[in-house]
C-alpha cells in the first residue's frame, strides 16, 4: 500500500490533537521543499473575518453580488456601497492571525515559495509574505472601471459616510469581503460616488463573482506552480474554480497535493493527504515541528 503521503489521509477532529495528522502534515512540507500554498477564508476567521460556506461546502449567507449586477443597476451598488460602510471595517480592523504568521515563518525558511490567495484582506503581506498573488484583487482598492483610477477604499467610504448621514452609526453582522446584512431598508436614497475623474463606477479591485480573475494573474499563478515540488490547500473549499483549477492542474502535472481544511471541498477526491483541523493551531504546531 502507499505511504500517508501518497494516499488520502483519514480526517481528523481537532483541537484534539492528532499526532499522525501532526506528523503527515510536517512530512509532507519536509519532503516538498518549494510548495506553492493557495490559501482561502478559513486562513482568516480567526481574524473576525466569516467564511462563505459551511463544512459541507455550502452557502452560509445570501450570495455575494454579481458582477454583472454591480455594473448594470444602479439599486444594486446602492446597496452595495450602504452594506459595505459597515461590513469594510472586518477588513479594515483585522490583523493577521497565526495562519498568516505562520506561512510568513514558513516562507522565510524556504518552505513556500509563492502563496496565491482568494482572500482579498491583504493579511499575508501584514504578516510578512512576500512571494504574494492575490488572486481576487484587494479590497481596500477601489477601481474606476471607466478611466482605471485608483483610490484607497477608506478615503471614498468616508465620503460615502459624509454624503449618506446615519448610515455608518447602523449596526448589522458583518459577512465576507466586507459585507453587512443590512437587510429591510430602503437603500434608493443612498447616494453613490462616481469617478471624479471621468464620471466611471467605482468598484472595489476585487473579482466578483461572475467576473473573471485578470488572465495575468491566471497566468502567474500556473508558472509559480510548474516552478513549485507540490500544492498545498490552506482553509478553501475551493467551490470557485479559480482557485480549484490549480488542485487539478497540479494532479495533472504529477504533482502531489495536500489539504489542510475543516470540511468538505470540491478537490476532495485529489489530495494525497487531506487534514481537517481548525487551520491556525495546525501550523502553529507545524511551525514549532520544523523548528
Amino acid at each position: 500500500m502507499p505511504s500517508t503521503l501518497e494516499t488520502a489521509a483519514p480526517t481528523a477532529s481537532w483541537p484534539t490533537a492528532n499526532r499522525t495528522d501532526e506528523q503527515a502534515l510536517h512530512e509532507f512540507v519536509e519532503r516538498y521543499p518549494g510548495l506553492m500554498v493557495l490559501t482561502g477564508a478559513g486562513v482568516s476567521t480567526d481574524c473576525g473575518i466569516p467564511d462563505y460556506r459551511d463544512a459541507r461546502g455550502e452557502w452560509k449567507r445570501s450570495p455575494p453580488v454579481q458582477h454583472h449586477a454591480f455594473m448594470h443597476s444602479t439599486t444594486t451598488r446602492q446597496r452595495y456601497w450602504a452594506r459595505s460602510l459597515l461590513g469594510f471595517r472586518a477588513i479594515e480592523n483585522a490583523r493577521p492571525g497565526p495562519s498568516h504568521r505562520a506561512l510568513a515563518q514558513l516562507e522565510a525558511k524556504g518552505h513556500v515559495s509563492t502563496l496565491i490567495t482568494q482572500n482579498v484582506d491583504g493579511l499575508h503581506q501584514h504578516a510578512g509574505s512576500r512571494r504574494v498573488i492575490d488572486l481576487h484583487g484587494r479590497a481596500e482598492i477601489v477601481r474606476c472601471m471607466g478611466c482605471d483610477a485608483r483610490r484607497m477604499r477608506y478615503h471614498l467610504h468616508d465620503e460615502l459616510a459624509a454624503r449618506n448621514p446615519g448610515w455608518s452609526s447602523l449596526e448589522a453582522p458583518v459577512g465576507p469581503d466586507g459585507d453587512a446584512d443590512l437587510e429591510g431598508l430602503d437603500f434608493s436614497t443612498f447616494q453613490v460616488l462616481d469617478c471624479t475623474r471621468c464620471g466611471g463606477i467605482l468598484k472595489p479591485d476585487v473579482v466578483f463573482f461572475g467576473d473573471s480573475v485578470p488572465p495575468e494573474r491566471v497566468a502567474a499563478s500556473i508558472e509559480a506552480l510548474e516552478r513549485a515540488s507540490a500544492l498545498l490547500v490552506i482553509g478553501s473549499s475551493l467551490m470557485v474554480y479559480s482557485g480549484y483549477r490549480f488542485a487539478r492542474r497540479a494532479v495533472q502535472e504529477g504533482k502531489p497535493v495536500a489539504c489542510l481544511n475543516l470540511g468538505r471541498t470540491r478537490a476532495d477526491d485529489l489530495y494525497s493527504l487531506k487534514i481537517e483541523a481548525p487551520v491556525g493551531e495546525a501550523l502553529e504546531t507545524l511551525v514549532q515541528g520544523l523548528r
